[in-house]
């Protein structure tokens, strides 16, 4: 990792808190203001990750020479960075869970110090696995459980931001990577086809597609563009395909460019006809989640989805919105809540330690979530007001019909790992398993509808009496 993976604003301030002897215990939340592609729901990603590198999250001797170099810092504050390492709480929702703006997806305890530094790292993982792992989240929505393979390393940003991707895209619903590394480090199945240039190696595509299929006789998946997809590309196919069927193999064939749609109708019906009804149709080409929503309407026969580009990046999403914000601080042996203002009350904070709770109807759909202080008694029986987490006017009355679960579990207490973390297959079990308990109105690719997140009255009231009254609503 880089062990400075921490902004200069965060070794200034915590060098004065250092220097002032200013290091109370606190409590940070991470939460994010805004879904991302304009949607309806988000995929929590980058825990796992982010332990990891918390757990090597140690300053050297290099590093140390490095930020005496700057001029910034006292020798004894260098020292004492020597010797860092976090030991706080931490609690989070799991790997995998369908999350929302302005909940607490995860909550850090510990010294101001402490918590302090490790803002960056953590907002980097998080934010950009769960970007991505949503981004593929959709696409599988889209494709209605189809088999995606993300294409994504050559396009992706640098080689850590490929690996991450990897990693985000398979917890999001992708079935395999073409990426060797994420293979080895995560376990992820490995798929690949071949290039343009393989075809072009040769005198013609037969012979290319002969001598592929000579060695990977179980992985023979032809590429027909390169010079005729309708004429030699899928002539060549099909004549290679029928020998290898006559040795119980089945072939696939990919498209990566030209109308998809019409491709993939005139290849199935001329593999059809020629016997090889089990071959498989995999197609690529700057594809996402519109693309493919179009293609599945459309009932293109399309058996896997080449994504690359669109889905390691994000596009046309840049970054998640998660944001790290101070909600409560020791002062004479307890807590005691703490609040961003705004002139914008989106952008506003929730004060207090808090804890998510989701709401289930009776068949065992999420239906609300609340956000609430840990001191709070949350019941089956009891009916509720849940009010805008904004201190708008609306709200409205809820009386449970189902299950509630608590969303925020701890993971790390004093610096150590107080669960043992899932497997990555597990993880995307997760994912595919909430995805298809939601109500479809809230993962509509276009158009979703606005799942309720709302905090309560115990809440509103704290944050009302800690807003100023020259910004309090109705004042």
């Amino acid at each position: 990792m880089c062990r400075l993976s921490c902004d200069l604003y965060s070794l200034t301030m915590v060098q004065g808190y250092w220097k002032n002897s200013h290091n109370p215990q606190v409590v940070f939340d991470t939460f994010f203001r805004l879904a991302p592609f304009e949607g309806g729901f988000t995929i929590f990603a980058g825990l796992a990750s982010f332990f990891e590198e918390l757990a090597a999250f140690r300053f050297q001797d290099e590093d140390l020479r490095y930020l005496h170099s700057l001029g910034l810092f006292q020798k004894d504050f260098l020292d004492y960075l020597q010797h860092f390492s976090f030991k706080g709480d931490i609690y989070s929702v799991k790997e995998g869970e369908v999350i929302f703006p302005r909940e607490p997806i995860m909550r850090i305890h510990g010294t101001l110090i402490e918590t302090q530094l490790i803002e960056a790292l953590l907002l980097n993982t998080i934010n950009f696995q769960t970007l991505i792992a949503t981004k593929c989240a959709r696409m599988y929505i889209a494709s209605q459980g189809g088999t995606l393979v993300e294409f994504g390393l050559r396009r992706a940003q640098g080689l850590d931001g490929a690996l991450s991707a990897s990693r985000a895209c398979y917890i999001g619903g992708a079935s395999a990577t073409s990426h060797v590394e994420a293979g080895r480090q995560y376990g992820i199945p490995l798929q690949g086809t071949m290039a343009h240039s393989w075809i072009m190696a040769f005198a013609n595509e037969q012979q290319a597609f002969e001598r592929y299929a000579a060695l990977y006789p179980d992985r023979s998946t032809f590429l027909l563009d390169t010079y005729d997809s309708l004429g030699s590309g899928i002539e060549a196919a099909i004549a290679v395909g029928k020998r290898l069927q006559q040795s119980g193999k089945r072939i696939g064939v990919r498209l990566d460019s030209g109308d998809i749609q019409y491709l993939s109708m005139r290849v199935r019906e001329r593999l059809d006809q020629a016997g090889l009804t089990d071959a498989r149709i995999v197609v690529s080409n700057e594809l996402d989640e519109m693309i493919i929503h179009q293609l599945v309407s459309s009932q293109a026969p399309i058996d896997v989805w080449g994504v690359g580009t669109k889905m390691v990046t994000g596009s046309p999403d840049a970054a998640l919105s998660g944001v790290y914000k101070l909600a409560a601080k020791e002062q004479n042996g307890t807590f005691v809540p703490v609040m961003k203002f705004s002139d914008n009350p989106e952008k506003s904070s929730n004060p207090g330690v808090k804890q998510i709770y989701r709401y289930y109807s009776r068949e065992g759909v999420p239906a609300a979530d609340l956000i609430a202080l840990t001191q709070e008694r949350v019941t089956q029986e009891e009916p509720r007001i849940f009010y805008h987490p904004s201190l708008d006017y609306r709200h409205f009355f809820y009386k449970p019909q189902g299950e509630i679960r608590q969303l925020l579990t701890c993971y790390m207490r004093q610096g150590q790992l107080a669960v043992e973390l899932p497997s990555l297959e597990h993880i995307r079990a997760t994912t595919l398993h909430n995805l298809a308990h939601f109500d479809d109105s809230y993962l509509r690719i276009i158009n979703p509808h606005i799942y309720k997140v709302s905090i309560t009255e115990a809440l509103r009231k704290c944050k009302k009496q800690l807003v100023p009254s020259t910004k309090r609503i109705g004042s």
